[in-house]
């Protein structure tokens, strides 16, 4: 099982090409679903779940072919997806479990074939993360739905039909998911306290160009008209605001000064007003977003995770290891999901000083970091370690890193290619 190696101490100087959006890329392939025209997708990152969610969309009939890979810029993969005839409406639980993600193949292959069967997922274990809320949705379309040995069998024989669909709070999975389904499904459908998310909102302008009636894009009220068929279309993915906030958090805890390419700040406005009150100077470029400290060492500054627009939930490790050398103390409150504080002992073994009170952290500034084996505990937490590492005293080891894998392109080659002294040691399994 790989690992990773970093000796702390060296400022990231540079530019580093964002990816595009992993939480964007995969609704969006699972779209592809219905339709039995071409779906193209530009600015895919390569990353292991989009190979997990390749693997699953295959088994049900879907060709999968790549057009084209842009080599030192950052456009990414293009992904060519053609689901011309469904020959499964079967997601097994061995591809499933590997990722959260593959539930959002229910909607589309309702939606399209009027009937479904998907195993439960699986995924980072940052809570429970239930799936009530794609099922009662669809419920209410008109799918009758049961459990049955670890499966969610869905059908619909007369079809899906509109509705109005109140969430009780916010879920971006669900309203994915709903989104897809209502775009086949007859007459109108509300989907009310909808998530937000750029990654959504993504979804919903490829979906758009592929003929889909959808009002209210980027409200909190969506109005979805249902249409007869789906057609193909062109679509370029978002970069990836989670790992824009990432490496100008990775670089600010250095003290680097890092040219983002490809960033958009606009998806991360409430993130930035927070780092500029702990000191960090964000800019727009012609080319993205330039990233360095302003003076001296950081301040500590309070943080609550929210829906977007407020300050995401995938931020939330990566800022508590920021404010680890920060002067003063922070108070870092999860209010998303409740088990999104494994790398506290983590980090408190390379010397961070964190107290957890329920679902907050209070963290006080240390004068420094030092090196220390690690474990990774999901896909966050385990970049958070990284960025500890980057500015800690001496060596750090990261094992487990195949978390990173699911959600960061490259991270120790662009991190290097900036001065960084890091390194992946392969290991046999």
């Amino acid at each position: 099982m790989d690992k990773m190696r970093i000796r702390g101490g060296k400022p990231l100087r540079g530019s580093i090409a964002v990816s595009g959006a992993k939480n964007a890329a995969l609704p969006l392939m699972t779209a592809s679903l219905l339709t039995d025209e071409t779906l193209t997708l530009s600015n895919l990152p390569h990353l292991v779940d989009i190979s997990t969610l390749a693997n699953l969309l295959s088994q049900h009939g879907v060709t999968i072919s790549m057009d084209g890979q842009a080599n030192g810029g950052h456009t990414g993969n293009v992904l060519s997806l053609t689901a011309g005839r469904i020959v499964s409406t079967t997601a097994p639980y061995d591809l499933v479990r590997k990722m959260r993600a593959s539930v959002l193949v229910l909607g589309p292959l309702l939606a399209r074939e009027r009937q479904a069967r998907v195993s439960l997922p699986g995924g980072c274990a940052i809570g429970s993360r239930p799936v009530d809320l794609h099922i009662k949705g669809l419920q209410a379309m008109g799918a009758r739905i049961e459990l049955s040995e670890g499966y969610i069998e869905a059908e619909a024989p007369q079809g899906l039909h509109g509705a109005e669909i109140v969430f009780p709070f916010v879920s971006v999975g669900a309203t994915e998911n709903l989104l897809m389904a209502a775009c086949l499904a007859r007459g109108e459908t509300r989907l009310v306290n909808a998530a937000r998310e750029p990654e959504v909102t993504d979804l919903a302008r490829c979906l758009v160009a592929m003929g889909a009636d959808i009002q209210g894009i980027g409200d909190e009220t969506m109005v979805v008209r249902g249409v007869d068929r789906l057609h193909g279309a062109h679509h370029a993915v978002i970069p990836d605001r989670i790992e824009t906030g990432t490496y100008v958090m990775a670089t600010a805890i250095t003290g680097g000064d890092v040219e983002l390419l490809g960033a958009e700040l606009e998806h991360l406005s409430a993130a930035v007003s927070v780092l500029e009150g702990a000191g960090v100077e964000i800019t727009a470029t012609n080319r993205g977003v330039r990233v360095r400290r302003a003076n001296g060492r950081l301040t500590g500054v309070d943080v609550m995770t929210e829906p977007f627009p407020g300050f995401p939930t995938d931020l939330q490790a990566q800022m508590m290891a920021l404010m680890t050398t920060a002067d003063g103390a922070s108070m870092i409150t999860e209010t998303i999901f409740e088990n999104r504080y494994m790398h506290v002992p983590e980090l408190r073994r390379m010397g961070a000083s964190i107290n957890l009170h329920g679902s907050s952290a209070m963290v006080r500034g240390v004068p420094a970091l030092r090196g220390a084996p690690v474990m990774a505990t999901d896909l966050r937490a385990s970049v958070s370690l990284v960025i500890a590492g980057l500015a800690a005293e001496g060596e750090t080891v990261v094992n487990r890193i195949y978390h990173l894998d699911r959600g960061y392109e490259r991270l120790e080659e662009k991190l290097a290619a900036c001065g960084a002294d890091i390194e992946r040691i392969k290991e046999d399994a």
